[in-house]
């Protein structure tokens, strides 16, 4: 059986940071306390992690990997690969890979698929449709994370524009709705708009003019106010506007809150700006817009506007990232570069360690409810990660994991580095390097 002691890490848990021992023993923690003997027990591995952080690892609750489908952008063994490079030990995928996991027996491949090929634990969102009712309603909540709706344009049939169907989608689900927030007509006829001037090659700064404040405005507060209606229980994705902010609660605690946010990397580090420098390759959807938005989401974080942190990692070919504003597609890679990203927002002071592990550790866990994870407890999966503070290194196409082999921090230094990611006890990452084999990644459970 696995056994590691962690000493002397300082230990980043349920807003506070202590320094303690951690024992493991098999997948689970035994015992956390400031000095554990053990009497040197047979195959003991010990882990002086003087210096260094101890967090749960992260549990992002939106990424796209692209598999079954798409799989020459990525797949479920390479994107979780960098995902437990970068300290997500755990992620819920989306259903707009190819088919679109739209019925129970299609989204069950995908779990069959992860089973074989993922480092990192799993879930798995059902997506919903204008025609897909009946199967909504075969959703087990205890196997599946969540029913994702796309509000704007998705790949393949997964726009769901009927009003009437949407009122009975969330009149009828037996489990949380996430929702992509942007209101599709309004882009359409912002979209018109900019190619009656410029064509197909719209300069890539127009991005948010086109996928406008407006249009995520219009969206998420139709939605919210749909929610409320009809009592279901809605995690709106990837906030971009400090205008959406308002439609949030800041004073329940989030195991009561009906309604909940989440808001993305992306949105938290770059700004129009960037498009000068960056073009595509910080071409999201939603569009990262204004400083301004930028620094309300931030302090959203503080305020407890907003729940969670997570990646809405995307990747793409960079040939594909390339064409003209029109056909280049929207998304990026992330999930290899979130923590250390955050990191940096500690350090310049913006965000505490607490606040960092709350929303991207705690508050998925207590969000979809999954059992056993996010929080460093006793008799909870071992999910940890220990990050240097003061180890810097440089993003280059070396470092990258990512299958599409390039990223949005690129030439980017960060100054922590993860040393180790354990993934249900067992160390899985370790100084740069990702032990391979054998796969450690399990089914996530849901306690609902």
């Amino acid at each position: 059986m696995n056994k590691v002691l962690i000493k002397n890490a300082k230990v980043v848990n349920e807003n506070t940071i202590k320094s303690l021992e951690v024992y493991i023993e098999g997948k689970k923690i035994v015992k956390i306390a400031p000095r554990i003997a053990l009497n040197n027990p047979v195959g003991l591995k010990i882990i002086d992690a003087e210096g260094q952080f101890l967090i749960p690892g992260l549990i992002d609750d939106q990424v796209h990997f692209r598999e079954p489908g798409l799989t020459h952008k990525a797949d479920i063994a390479s994107e979780s690969r960098a995902a437990i490079a970068g300290g997500i030990t755990s992620f819920i995928e989306m259903p707009n890979t190819l088919p679109n996991a739209t019925t129970i027996e299609l989204l069950e491949d995908k779990f069959e698929i992860a089973k074989n090929s993922s480092y990192a634990n799993y879930s798995f969102m059902f997506g919903g449709t204008n025609d897909n009712l009946e199967e909504i309603k075969k959703i087990d909540p205890k196997k599946v994370a969540a029913l994702k709706l796309f509000l704007g344009s998705s790949t393949g049939n997964m726009l769901v524009d009927n009003p009437e169907v949407l009122e009975e989608i969330f009149k009828s689900s037996p489990t949380l709705i996430a929702v992509h927030c942007e209101d599709q007509p309004l882009i359409e006829k912002n979209l018109a708009e900019q190619k009656a001037i410029h064509g197909d090659d719209i300069p890539m700064e127009l991005h948010p003019v086109i996928r406008s404040e407006e249009a995520c405005y219009l969206s998420s507060s139709k939605a919210i106010e749909l929610a409320k209606q009809t009592g279901a229980r809605l995690h709106v994705f990837h906030l971009s506007t400090a205008k959406e902010l308002k439609l949030f609660d800041k004073k329940t605690p989030l195991k009561d809150k009906k309604i909940t946010a989440e808001v993305c990397i992306h949105h938290l580090w770059f700004n129009e700006e960037h498009y000068k420098t960056k073009g595509s390759l910080i071409k999201w959807n939603p569009a990262v817009k204004k400083e301004s938005d930028r620094l309300a989401l931030l302090k959203a974080l503080n305020t407890n506007a907003i729940d969670v942190i997570a990646t809405d990692h995307a990747p793409h070919l960079l040939s594909e990232k390339q064409n003209p504003y029109t056909s280049a597609p929207s998304g990026g890679p992330l999930v290899q570069h979130a923590l250390v990203a955050l990191f940096k927002f500690y350090q310049k002071g913006i965000l505490s360690l607490e606040k960092i592990v709350e929303k991207a550790c705690h508050n998925p866990a207590i969000l979809f409810d999954i059992e056993k994870r996010g929080f460093i407890r006793e008799g909870y999966y071992a999910d940890l990660v220990l990050v240097d503070p003061n180890s810097p290194w440089t993003v280059n196409k070396q470092n990258i994991l990512y299958k599409c082999g390039w990223s949005p921090f690129n030439g980017t230094t960060f100054t922590s580095r993860i040393t180790h990611t354990f993934v249900n006890g067992t160390i899985v990452y370790k100084d740069f390097k990702v032990l391979e084999k054998p796969l450690q990644g399990e089914r996530l459970t849901f306690n609902r």
